[in-house]
């Protein structure tokens, strides 16, 4: 591979950095160029594997209160396009279809990522790039270079290693900015834009689509969720402006108003300098992909090893009937990085993360409750972990109350490890009994994760995708959406309205409120 780290910096006067020399440019150089790169087929059947992953979770958050507003809101599109909507026959609109889609998508919290400088859910980028292939018919394999271009791009902008990639939570940006740049990347390719086109429809996607980190605090509302659904619509529409020559802001990195200089490092520091790691155009196979990894739980990715070994844990703690003796739990001391500690942990000082009815948007960003659902239960099921009665409640409350987490140096630089292979988002242990005895235990990686103990696989895309649709979609058509989905290099233009699962053994039901729509 012919990887270049490329330096991006703000220019000291407007206009001075050649387009060519310009971040935007050189991602639009990767997307329109991968038509000529040697097609990885690793790399294009874990996209395969994602599209079943967003099946899976799409439809297990189908009738939850934020995805059934996004999918009615799509209603009045009805009959207007090709793209499709994860659960109904009907075809859709393009950027309504990919708006609800993306918001069932991660509702959850359950859908792929991949942490480095920035945090990301790659797999953010799907959604509008399906519902843009659909739209305008072009071939399966287009869409499936598209996807992979779009995992290129935003693994990229996240963080490869060796000082890579572009920081935006430290400045308090949420992660939409890189997902818009790798769908802008992905839908670029997959249609056959020219560079210039590609260069602009990046530099729109980029500048539209900046928001603060406020949706991820406080009273936590559906905007987390619907990030990925306004980063679709901006994204499509950006392509599409490209597509009639019209010119987006640019420099959009680089600039002297750009997001770099007003929102990040260039703000304080006007020589500041951002590096990104790029494949070679039109030379290197892209494999970004393979370096993300999924979600076995619905849980944010910093607790996935956590609630492993908290199930692994379990099994050697004091024993009452069928569960564990709660009340022999004298305390619990998780040893962990920052983020763990600082974010889900005790350290961000949130009275709702150890509260059980707190909504799950907190829920899902509490590592105390993660902690104590999968000691109370013996598991982490997407819906069950949240649904606890009253008398659970009581438990949990007790037990959330004992358990402490601490910054540890050893799992903080684990966490930054710039080495994939060395790279961990773990921590230890330790359970105090009330005769004071400890049972401990530590956990580097998910075992779900391509270095865990058990890294996924096919066959685990199908479970989870049976598991989430049980209720909703029958066996036949599960299993016609794998062969669609396994074959889809093949498909082309209304065949493509295949790749979708459709609810037959269930209902879809419909908001409770009426709104504009």
């Amino acid at each position: 591979m012919t990887a270049t780290i490329h330096s991006v910096q703000v220019e000291k006067s407007s206009g001075e950095l050649a387009r060519e020399q310009q971040l935007a440019w050189k991602l639009a150089e990767l997307a329109t160029r991968a038509k000529d790169a040697p097609q990885d087929a690793e790399a294009v059947a874990m996209a395969k594997n994602r599209i079943i992953d967003n099946a899976a979770i799409a439809l297990g958050a189908a009738n939850e209160t934020a995805v059934k507003v996004a999918r009615a809101d799509a209603m009045g599109a009805k009959g207007t396009g090709k793209a499709t909507i994860w659960g109904l026959k009907e075809h859709y609109a393009p950027v309504p279809a990919a708006f609800a889609n993306a918001v069932a998508v991660r509702f959850l919290d359950n859908d792929d990522c991949y942490l480095a400088a920035e945090y990301s859910h790659p797999d953010d980028n799907i959604s509008p790039i399906i519902a843009v292939g659909q739209h305008l018919g072009v071939s399966g394999a287009d869409i499936l270079r598209g996807i992979v271009v779009a995992y290129e791009v935003h693994v990229a902008l996240v963080g490869t290693g060796d000082g890579t990639g572009i920081c935006l939570h430290k400045h308090k940006v949420d992660h939409m900015t890189h997902i818009a740049a790798g769908t802008a990347a992905g839908i670029s390719s997959m249609l056959g834009l020219t560079t210039e086109q590609a260069y602009h429809a990046i530099n729109f996607a980029v500048h539209n689509a900046i928001s603060s980190r406020q949706s991820r605090k406080g009273d936590i509302g559906a905007q987390k969720e619907f990030v990925p659904g306004f980063s679709a619509e901006i994204s499509i529409k950006a392509v599409n402006h490209a597509l009639h020559g019209l010119k987006g802001p640019n420099p959009v990195y680089e600039g002297v108003d750009s997001i770099i200089r007003r929102f990040l490092n260039g703000r304080d520091d006007e020589n500041a300098v951002y590096k990104v790691e790029l494949a070679e155009p039109g030379v290197d196979a892209l494999r970004n992909i393979m370096k993300t990894y999924p979600k076995q739980h619905a849980f944010e990715y910093q607790g996935q090893a956590i609630i492993d070994l908290a199930l692994q844990l379990r099994d050697r703690l004091p024993k009452k009937g069928d569960g564990v003796d709660l009340d022999q739990i004298k305390k619990i001391v998780l040893e962990t990085s920052h983020h763990t500690h600082h974010v889900i942990g005790t350290d961000a000082q949130d009275p709702q993360k150890i509260d059980p009815d707190s909504p799950r948007g907190t829920l899902d960003h509490s590592i105390m409750f993660a902690i104590a659902r999968c000691i109370q239960t013996g598991e982490f099921h997407k819906d069950r972990a949240y649904q606890m009665t009253p008398a659970e409640k009581d438990e949990m409350r007790k037990l959330m109350a004992r358990i402490e987490t601490q910054f540890d140096q050893r799992w903080e630089d684990l966490y930054h490890d710039q080495d994939p292979n060395v790279q961990a988002y773990g921590g230890r242990m330790i359970v105090t009994l009330a005769d004071g005895s400890e049972v401990a235990d530590e956990k580097t990686r998910a075992n779900a994760h391509p270095g865990g103990d058990t890294p996924w696989q096919r066959p685990d895309y199908e479970a989870k995708l049976a598991d989430y649709t049980r209720d909703l979609v029958s066996n036949a058509e599960r299993a016609r959406f794998i062969e669609a989905v396994n074959g889809m290099d093949s498909l082309s233009g209304d065949e493509l309205a295949t790749i979708n699962l459709v609810v037959d053994a269930g209902s879809l039901e419909a908001p409770d409120t009426r709104g504009i729509y």
